[in-house]
């Protein structure tokens, strides 16, 4: 591919569903055939055009010849899914927004148009909680797997009466700006329900943020785990190491649910600013002992170790993240330091025993271990949620593999 920094590479789809392009299990058993023996296998974040994806993986991947053991014939594949820019700026980009949401344009139209002209109307807010929903086929066949213990539940905010729910986001979000903050014209001599549309532009981040998480997991059990599966089947020798960042990472993750059995192809795993649960490997959650995560011993279906980068520079991990977690919840308070809805790129893998802890540089230095989670803090390397194109982090990739120097 014009532009890419290593050879050979090669691209996989994906749709919303899961379903993948003709032929990609053939194109990649050929590069077994030709004596790939290793695949680096890579999930991107949110992005919204393949074209953002593609500059990632060049990047990503060009430390790559530097930091292989030497004869060590490896591959490289960039996962490409339809995902979305999860921006923090305060007005929605509603054309990414319709992308993200194929044949919802009428329903994005529309609430640009009630966020553009705010009513200080109830009306108007129970409008857009119906659209909210409407966008997100809440309450549909196609919100999740029906009885799926690791479909993201449905938040509340999503259910809830739109004003107060608004009213909720926009108190969240005074607090987290802290004192001091000065309200716009239009808040401070608007009608009485005025400052609840700052309220409502942030539940249409978080309700677009919902449906990228619950699509990661498709793609990941419906898509790439079954992939893999046929790869173990027509090329048994060939080893995988599956990297992804930001919801990537859940994509990637979820695809060890749709691993079937007895496959064993899969040789390591990195979660890079991984955007999921910190519980999701655990087979009890500490605050709701009777529970497991969503991905509970999953990481016995990997024939080495998984990877959990994570840093504390991370901000969109660190606030972002825990407020859209804790919405499922309906917490009295969006802020705060309550464990339960931290990410696992921001703490790592929690509550699974025997997890090891290690800093980034012991990682690199004879520190890792051959199976199990591993939880590594990148924070002197990593600044910000996107910032993973760093030789350290290949290195990371290529020792948890047994594929580096």
């Amino acid at each position: 591919m014009a532009g890419m920094s290593v050879e050979p590479y090669r691209e996989i789809t994906f749709d919303k569903d899961g379903d993948g392009a003709a032929g990609q299990r053939e194109a990649l058993s050929a590069l077994a055939a030709q004596g790939v023996t290793d695949l680096v296998m890579f999930a991107h974040g949110w992005n919204n055009t393949p074209s953002v994806a593609n500059r990632l993986y060049a990047a990503f991947f060009a430390p790559f010849p530097q930091v292989l053991r030497p004869g060590t014939r490896v591959g490289y594949v960039g996962v490409v899914w339809p995902s979305i820019m999860f921006s923090d700026e305060p007005i929605p980009d509603f054309e990414a927004v319709a992308a993200a949401h194929p044949g919802k344009e009428p329903v994005v139209e529309r609430l640009a148009v009630l966020l553009r002209d705010q009513p200080d109307d109830e009306a108007a807010f129970t409008e857009f909680g119906d659209l909210l929903r409407e966008l997100t086929d809440t309450g549909s066949a196609s919100a999740g797997f029906a009885g799926d213990p690791g479909a993201p539940e449905v938040p509340d905010f999503l259910l809830g009466d739109p004003v107060a729910v608004c009213a909720m986001f926009a108190e969240g979000l005074e607090e987290a700006a802290g004192p001091g903050t000065v309200p716009t014209p239009r808040e401070a001599f608007g009608g009485r329900l005025g400052r609840y549309w700052k309220g409502a532009r942030e539940a249409l981040r978080q309700a677009t943020y919902y449906t990228m998480k619950r699509r990661a997991g498709t793609v990941g059990e419906r898509g790439l785990g079954p992939l893999l599966g046929a790869l173990a089947r027509s090329s048994p020798g060939l080893r995988i190491h599956l990297v992804g960042h930001s919801m990537g990472a859940r994509l990637v993750a979820y695809a060890l649910r749709g691993l079937p059995a007895g496959a064993e192809n899969v040789k390591s795993v990195t979660l890079l600013q991984g955007a999921f649960s910190h519980y999701a490997f655990a087979a009890s959650l500490p605050h709701e002992p009777g529970k497991g995560g969503a991905l509970r011993d999953l990481q016995g279906r990997v024939d080495g170790p998984v990877i959990a980068c994570y840093s504390r520079h991370d901000t969109a991990l660190g606030v972002i993240y825990p407020l859209a977690s804790r919405l499922a919840r309906d917490a009295d308070s969006l802020l705060g330091s309550d464990k339960r809805w931290w990410a696992i790129g921001h703490d790592g893998i929690q509550a699974v025993r025997g997890t090891v802890a290690l800093t980034l540089t012991a990682a690199l230095n004879g520190g890792m271990p051959a199976s199990g989670c591993v939880s590594v803090d990148a924070a002197e390397v990593v600044g910000e949620h996107s910032d993973i194109c760093h030789p350290e982090l290949a290195r990371v990739v290529a020792r948890a593999g047994r594929i580096g120097r």
